[in-house]
């Protein structure tokens, strides 16, 4: 159990899962700040605000801060009971780890399949959708256009460089990356104040009718999917400094910041267009409004910065996915529910091989597709973002069911709170937000509907196949406690 990393390297394919139980991330490596950049990385929080709020603006006008922080108190509710439960979990199996705690192994093979498929499927998106972006941008600073398959094979073959060579390594390019994201934002609304005045933070477009119009589903679902890396606090637990203190308050910390980054920046976009125009503004110029407003506001210069931050937040968001991933391949590795080789780690404690098995799936799928003629952007970002996001919503659900039974189960009482209440409220949310994914899905695919719908029998497909993998290999074992 307490062996050191290098020993671990080069776990087989064939030995049993009693020896690679003994394998484990490097421990007392990352404190709160640390695992909050690997969160936040991932929400790209520069990304959203350029690529998301405008669709938010198009669907709910000035309501749209209202549904950020409304989006925000229902992860905070969700977790709760998440981080409550931790106290039991302390190894990098992220929710299959809380779903085989409440609702046994066959469930949580289910649970493991659909994480699988939900962030391969979002990595792939969003890997095709950055391609686009920085050629786009390389080509309009400098005129030369390099290729979109180019740029994806280069920086893939980057972060996974990084994510191999261990958390260090991704740490310093993050810290530098969401600085640079979280200035540039904030120079965007400290521009707007200087320019309009405070005036722009008005609470009259803060209305029934915005909030809670006829954008709300596809407003809600866009919003929350701004938050989806906040599992990546509890993937980094086994690697934590006293995860039972670092790991909520890391938690917390990236709902605070996220939320309050998201809500202060929509608010002053909105107040500074006027609530009366944002909607208009927004669905007339997805693409440019942020920018064409960091123009007017601050000149050329803030509107570039933001350009080339946009393209940079896509390098941070993937290389968080990509750590966040890795530790999950390894989890699932060393609990048997995948080949044993995925539970190596290299000698600075990173889940080398898992890293390695990421990128090559990931740019293969990409390969097949964008050989095939597919749309970098209308096909294989709409298609796998619109699968990761519904993916998603579905292993939350499972992982809130999970959190209410193992309270139940273990009766633990102690803060009903905690314990029956906000987890049940949680539960109940969810299969809501269930409800608005199928209901938006057309939305979330950008109109293709036709095929891409398809793609989502993917999900019950790998629900059957893991529920039949857990019934079949009974030795796997996600519960077991790395402390």
């Amino acid at each position: 159990m307490n062996q050191e990393p290098r020993d671990a390297v080069g776990v087989g394919l064939a030995e049993p899962a009693l020896e690679t139980s003994a394998v484990r991330l490097r421990p007392n490596k990352l404190g709160v700040l640390a695992i909050a950049f690997f969160s936040i990385a991932a929400a790209a929080p520069m990304a959203a605000v350029v690529g998301a709020s405008p669709v938010l603006f198009s669907a709910s006008g000035p309501g749209t801060p209202v549904i950020y922080t409304l989006a925000a108190l229902l992860v905070a509710l969700f977790s709760v009971g998440y981080l409550r439960m931790s106290h039991h979990i302390t190894n990098a199996g992220g929710f299959v780890a809380y779903i085989a705690k409440g609702l046994g192994n066959k469930w949580a093979t289910a649970g493991a399949g659909v994480a699988i498929l939900t962030y391969l499927s979002l990595q792939i998106g969003l890997w095709s959708q950055f391609g686009v972006f920085a050629q786009q941008l390389v080509q309009s600073l400098t005129g030369v256009g390099i290729p979109v398959y180019v740029w994806i094979i280069v920086v893939l073959a980057l972060t996974a460089g990084l994510t191999m060579r261990g958390v260090d390594a991704s740490l310093k390019v993050l810290g530098v990356l969401i600085l640079g994201e979280t200035f540039v934002v904030g120079a965007l609304v400290v521009s707007l104040i200087a320019q309009k005045g405070w005036g722009i933070f008005t609470f009259e477009g803060f209305t029934a009718s915005s909030v809670f119009g006829p954008g709300l589903g596809i407003s809600m679902l866009f919003a929350f999917a701004c938050f989806t890396s906040f599992e990546a606090t509890v993937v980094f637990a086994e690697e934590a400094k006293n995860p039972r203190r670092t790991i909520p308050r890391a938690a917390y910390l990236v709902i605070a910041f996220v939320g309050v980054f998201y809500t202060l920046s929509t608010w002053a976009i909105s107040g500074s267009i006027g609530i009366d125009h944002i909607q208009a503004e927004a669905t007339g110029n997805p693409s440019g409004i942020i920018f064409d407003l960091a123009n007017a506001s601050a000149g050329p210069w803030l509107s570039v910065a933001m350009q080339v931050l946009v393209v940079t937040s896509f390098v941070a968001m993937l290389l968080g996915l990509s750590n966040m991933f890795s530790r999950y391949l390894f989890a699932l590795g060393r609990a048997g529910a995948l080949p044993a080789k995925l539970s190596s780690v290299s000698r600075t404690g990173a889940p080398s091989f898992a890293g390695l098995v990421n990128a090559i799936v990931v740019l293969g799928v990409i390969t097949v597709f964008l050989l095939a003629g597919a749309d970098p952007i209308a096909t294989v970002f709409s298609w796998f973002v619109a699968l990761g996001t519904a993916g998603f919503i579905t292993i939350l659900l499972l992982t809130s069911a999970a959190i209410v039974v193992f309270f139940a189960r273990n009766r633990i009482r102690d803060n009903l709170w905690v314990t029956v209440i906000a987890p049940s409220l949680s539960f109940l949310a969810f299969i809501v937000i269930g409800y608005l994914t199928l209901d938006n899905y057309d939305a979330l695919l950008g109109g293709a509907g036709g095929i891409a719908r398809w793609l989502l029998l993917g999900i019950p497909i790998v629900v059957v196949a893991g529920l039949a993998r857990g019934t079949q290999k009974p030795s796997i074992d996600y519960a077991a406690e790395i402390l």
